[in-house]
């Protein structure tokens, strides 16, 4: 079995790979510091599982995951995260992923949940699944429940600083559809697309919340020239 493990701190990469290979020998594992050399390995190295951090430097897992799984439909994502909110575990797995397990959990379940997920199961941590089976009693959700899948995908488009042009190139739209997406965004959030960042690190879906947030008003500026 080829496993895939995607994560933008190499120490972090190194240290789970020493460990599957210690405690899965019979498996391949390789390892990727962003979407660009995963698609790379995708193409080249027949992975089965890929193990996926949702927080990259400059990207966001929940994003690639679904562009890996177009591309690659019978790949199992599990995804491999710092964040234990039950809302972003719940918009982990609306992408296609087989599994979310938290970076505290030990190595005996990071083990567990490949067995399981390769065997086309899915898996969520117990302590994580209880959260999210709370979470979906609760009517005070967080953004991500408040938009369409579509809608969250610009959103975080937008948070990463990408113009309308780009957003509807990468989605195949046309950019008024993204602008008339965008009106129906600021109304539900009731934010301003140069808050955008902010808000996205706040819940956990991109990167370091200063650089992106000075970065995005850049996309008000590029959007109406």
């Amino acid at each position: 079995m080829n496993i895939l493990i995607v994560d933008d701190h190499a120490v972090v990469r190194e240290g789970y790979k020493a460990l599957l290979n210690a405690m899965m020998p019979d498996c391949r594992i390789f390892d990727a510091e962003n979407g660009a050399q995963t698609h790379r390995l995708l193409a080249s190295s027949d992975i089965e599982i890929l193990i996926l951090d949702i927080n990259l430097s400059n990207e966001s897992g929940l994003v690639l995951a679904k562009i890996f799984l177009k591309r690659h439909p019978d790949l199992k994502i599990i995804f491999f995260s710092m964040f234990e909110d039950s809302v972003i575990l719940h918009r982990a797995m609306q992408t296609g992923a087989m599994g979310y397990i938290s970076k505290s959990s030990s190595p005996e379940i990071l083990i567990s949940a490949i067995k399981v997920v390769a065997k086309g199961q899915k898996y969520i941590e117990r302590g994580l699944a209880v959260n999210l089976a709370n979470q979906l009693l609760d009517t005070n959700v967080d953004i991500a429940a408040k938009l369409t899948k579509r809608e969250f995908e610009i959103f975080i488009a937008i948070a990463m600083n990408k113009s309308r042009f780009d957003i509807a190139d990468e989605f195949g739209l046309s950019a008024k559809t993204v602008s008339n997406a965008l009106t129906v965004i600021k109304r539900k959030l009731d934010a301003v697309p140069s808050q955008f960042s902010a808000i996205a690190a706040k819940h956990g879906y991109i990167g370091d919340a200063e650089l992106s947030a000075s970065q995005s008003v850049s996309f008000v500026e590029k959007s109406e020239k």
